[in-house]
């Protein structure tokens, strides 16, 4: 067998399938694939893609996948291309198969990390799409603690109305995202768009490969993934349709063999620091408030404590200066040529909001790779952090009576003054039965809808409301009800909408004692949400519970996550985590 002298391969596991007599079965097989002697002798990356054709979101990972394979060849290693699953949220949406999407983070996250020890892999660079993709990867480069680079897929570009098409003008004037179509929906159901303008919209909408363009949950995670580090410094921005991104893709396949040589880890990068870094970048962005779902599960990850109400109080002291939708004008492609992320970050840094010292997917500190950058906020899509749009962040942590475990909410492009609602509950006991009282316009202005039965356990798959929410912008009523819900919301959803209410129904948490007509207010400026029941009345409610409702999912994937899957305060995951086991995969 050849030694390599730049990688030592008895520290590394591939050294497993690859060294001495008792491997020459396993090498059998990798001569059988081409590689020579020399490629067996280097240190083996995985590189995993989620790949697939259910969506524009993942179609282009696969040629970007090719450019990491070739930076990785370059700089000494061996790349092992492997796929894994994806639930594309705006597929999913609206119907029994969105239970699938939130359980699909965890599957990716397993067979990610299956493929990698059953292979024997050293190091892992992983590629993704979609919302629930970018955080499921991230966690398996944590739970297996190799050194590791993400990369993003990229967003897709903006639509455009073709000039003199007959749609309304507010859709015929702007940049369009899925958003806008959902959106359109609502409007189509209150009589304000045509079947024949909804045609015409649908084909314009989402024009190029690209995961959805707003600020929503998949470019939400795809600045998290910079921000704390797995990423390179810059490379989630750019559209998924570019050929440069191949520069990207080479580049975090170098990056991945420098960090093996280095010896520096997937949990060396992800500190509390880092994870506080992250939680800035998504407040200053009116980011999806699922990052406070994916941010505990990726500290559960690391055997970190950082849940819910630690995301919250880093959102609520952060200001909000990126101008992004759904609350703001922008979309990714605009945030990119503005400068990205790393302009963000320069903004924080200047009111001392960046942990500088946190190491990063190049190998260098984010204080490092922050010094060269030269450009500045354009005061369009960045405003300078002096003159944020506001000064608190665009997502909001509320606890009180009706949520002890906390819930959360997006406030960006709300004023502060409506960030305060009291109204009468109107409880749906789940999506299906609200969304037909929005289409059928039976509920009343004034109103909180409360949806409840769709937490993680309960639904099972804690569904995102963005059909019914949508509806409800779409028929004008957005800021004339509220909605609480024990399930989520989209990144792409706005409006007075407070999801992750904890604990959930299934498990008997007050909103499972709300009735019609109970008084609730959520102050998004506090950080409050209550009902006007006494702790009496709550627990005489209690008593009378008769307990879960039963679902339709008694067998199966779904029934399994059910039974294990734990709070949304911490993330919402399945396993123990990091503070339970008993090795670490990198070192057997």
């Amino acid at each position: 067998m050849l030694k390599n002298n730049r990688f030592d391969k008895s520290r590394l596991p591939s050294r497993h399938v690859t060294e001495g007599p008792a491997r020459a079965p396993h090498r059998s097989y990798y001569y059988a694939m081409d590689l020579t002697e020399e490629d067996i002798a280097q240190p083996f990356v995985g590189v995993a893609t989620c790949w697939n054709e259910a969506a524009p979101c993942n179609i282009a990972l696969n040629w970007q996948a090719q450019a990491v394979k070739t930076g990785v060849k370059a700089a000494g290693g061996t790349p092992r291309e492997f796929t894994t699953i994806t639930v594309t949220d705006g597929i999913a949406m609206g119907h029994e198969g969105m239970r699938s999407s939130l359980a699909s983070r965890e599957a990716i996250a397993d067979t990610v990390e299956l493929t990698m020890r059953g292979h024997c892999y050293d190091a892992l660079v992983g590629l993704a799409g979609c919302d629930k993709s970018l955080p499921g990867m991230m966690m398996a480069m944590l739970r297996l603690n190799v050194p590791s680079v993400f990369m993003y897929g990229g967003s897709i570009l903006p639509g455009k109305v073709p000039e003199g098409a007959d749609v309304p003008a507010d859709f015929a004037s702007r940049d369009l995202t899925v958003q806008d179509m959902f959106e359109a929906v609502g409007r189509y159901q209150a009589g304000d768009v045509t079947d024949a303008q909804l045609a015409i919209l649908e084909r314009v909408a989402c024009p190029s490969a690209g995961a959805c363009g707003g600020q929503f949950t998949a470019n939400t995670m795809a600045c998290v993934s910079e921000a704390i580090g797995l990423a390179l410094l810059n490379s989630s921005g750019m559209p998924a349709p570019y050929e440069s991104r191949a520069q990207y893709g080479e580049a975090s396949g170098a990056a991945v063999m420098n960090l093996i040589e280095k010896n520096i880890r997937a949990r060396d990068v992800v500190t509390r620091e880092a994870l506080e870094n992250a939680a800035r970048v998504v407040a200053c962005t009116g980011g999806s408030t699922n990052a406070g779902l994916h941010l505990p599960a990726m500290a559960h990850e690391a055997g970190i404590d950082f849940d819910l109400f630690d995301v919250c109080d880093i959102f609520h002291d952060t200001p909000y200066f990126v101008d992004m939708k759904p609350g703001g004008k922008f979309v990714a492609k605009d945030l990119y040529e503005a400068g990205g992320v790393p302009v963000v970050m320069k903004e924080l840094r200047k009111a001392g909001l960046i942990h500088e010292d946190c190491m990063t997917a190049s190998g260098e500190t984010i204080g490092v790779e922050l010094d060269k950058i030269d450009r500045e906020a354009d005061g369009r899509v960045i405003y300078p952090i002096e003159t944020p749009i506001t000064k608190t962040g665009g997502v909001v942590g509320l606890k009180g009576n009706l949520a002890p475990e906390g819930a959360i909410v997006k406030v960006a492009g709300m004023s502060e003054a409506e960030q305060v609602f009291t109204g009468p509950a109107r409880v749906f006991e789940c999506e299906e039965d609200a969304f037909e009282a929005v289409k059928a316009r039976t509920y009343k202005e004034g109103e909180v809808l409360v949806i409840r039965n769709e937490g993680p356990a309960g639904g099972p798959g804690m569904r995102e409301m963005l059909a019914t929410t949508a509806a409800l912008s779409g028929q004008g009523m957005g800021k004339k009800v509220a909605l609480i819900t024990d399930g989520r919301f989209s990144g792409a959803t706005r409006g007075f909408c407070v999801g992750h209410v904890g604990p959930e129904s299934a498990y008997g948490g007050p909103i499972a004692l709300l009735k019609d007509g109970d008084v609730i207010t959520i102050d998004a400026v506090k950080g409050e949400i209550s009902v006007a029941l006494s702790d009496d009345e709550l627990a005489q409610r209690k008593a009378a519970w008769p307990g879960a409702r039963a679902t339709n999912y008694q067998s199966g994937a779904l029934w399994k996550y059910a039974q294990l899957v734990g709070s949304t305060r911490l993330g919402a995951v399945t396993h123990p985590g990091a503070r339970a086991e008993t090795h670490v995969y990198a070192d057997l």
